[in-house]
């Protein structure tokens, strides 16, 4: 239909009429004069109301099934973020709780030698080729660290500072082949020189090539002077192997140091040198063994003066074993011969 200014007219006309009847039909209720119309409508396009919609439901299913399925697409997705955040709070907590255990044992250790310590976690770690053992700690001059600082942990000498920056600082780790540190052996007092060699245990070179030393033994840091680079009574290690003595000035022995140098994570820089040396006092407790238990037995000669076989020696226990708990007294072997004796004097 073109446009044309008698269309125009017909659907204004058509408008008001709708109108017109909508309103008749809202203001009569159920006694509308159109109720007829609209029930005879009803019957004759209900059926293809329902076809039509027999038709387009599978669609409009499909494509709630597919708005629905990105809600629960969503809902998953959500359910799986906060199930990685658990894990991780989880993880978190446990490590939160090592950390607890490590500053804990550091601070005790601390306090039994009387050392004044700085805190701080290892962030990095050197180069591991060459055997260059160190590691990058989040401590540095602005928390009062400087060089030729000891560095310790629970267990015992970590190593020494050797680079200063602004927050953080470079620890040479006493694996390292460069380390080097005055060591005395517990209760001797024996001196010597300890050196790192990578993952293997520590080269001691005994200063008394006729040092009495065994395995466990166990040393300490003998100290520097003015306490820089290593302060006196931290615990390094156990002796572990001792090499034949050739008759030398030195002797060396080889020492498992008390701290893992491939698991450090809280460590603490010495500040503050102790007032007086610790000795070692900083050694933990030494590990008792177990007493082992030890049977004693007995073995009682027979009337001709002989001792019993093994058969009949554990025949006569299980009878010893038996009187004795049915409370019997037997007399003694001495006893049961004497009127035999007495007797055969008589006769």
């Amino acid at each position: 239909m073109r446009d044309t200014r008698e269309s125009r007219l017909l659907l204004v006309l058509l408008i008001a009429i709708a109108f017109a009847l909508i309103t008749v039909d809202i203001r009569g209720g159920e006694e509308s004069p159109v109720d007829g119309a609209r029930q005879a409508a009803a019957t004759v396009f209900g059926p293809v109301e329902n076809g039509v919609s027999a038709a387009v439901d599978p669609v409009g299913n499909a494509i709630k099934a597919i708005r629905e399925s990105g809600d629960r697409h969503d809902r998953i997705s959500a359910l799986e973020r906060e199930n990685a955040a658990l894990k991780t709070k989880l993880g978190s907590d446990d490590r939160n709780r090592s950390r607890v255990r490590q500053l804990d044992k550091m601070l005790k250790t601390a306090g039994a030698g009387q050392y004044g310590i700085k805190g701080a976690q290892v962030i990095g770690i050197g180069a591991a080729q060459g055997f260059s053992w160190t590691v990058t700690i989040d401590a540095g001059a602005g928390d009062g660290i400087k060089r030729d600082m000891t560095v310790l942990n629970g267990d015992g000498l970590v190593g020494r500072v050797t680079t200063v920056g602004p927050s953080t600082s470079t620890v040479l780790l006493a694996s390292d082949p460069d380390f080097t540190v005055g060591t005395r052996l517990e209760s001797s007092d024996e001196l010597g020189f300890a050196t790192g060699q990578g993952d293997r245990p520590l080269s001691v070179q005994m200063l008394n090539g006729k040092a009495k030393v065994k395995k466990g033994d166990r040393m300490v840091t003998f100290g520097s002077q003015s306490d820089k680079p290593f302060v006196p009574g931290v615990p390094i290690g156990e002796v572990v192997k001792i090499d034949p003595s050739d008759g030398g000035l030195t002797r060396t022995v080889h020492l498992k140091p008390y701290v893992g140098f491939t698991q450090l994570d809280i460590v603490g820089v010495v500040v503050e040198a102790p007032r007086t040396d610790p000795r070692d006092k900083v050694l933990p407790e030494p590990v008792k063994p177990k007493p082992t238990p030890t049977v004693t037995v007995t073995v009682t000669p027979n009337a001709n003066g002989e001792l019993p076989a093994d058969g009949e020696e554990a025949a006569a226990g299980e009878n010893a074993d038996a009187e004795d708990a049915a409370g019997g007294d037997e007399p003694a072997v001495g006893e049961s011969q004497a009127p035999d004796a007495r007797r055969n004097d008589q006769e």
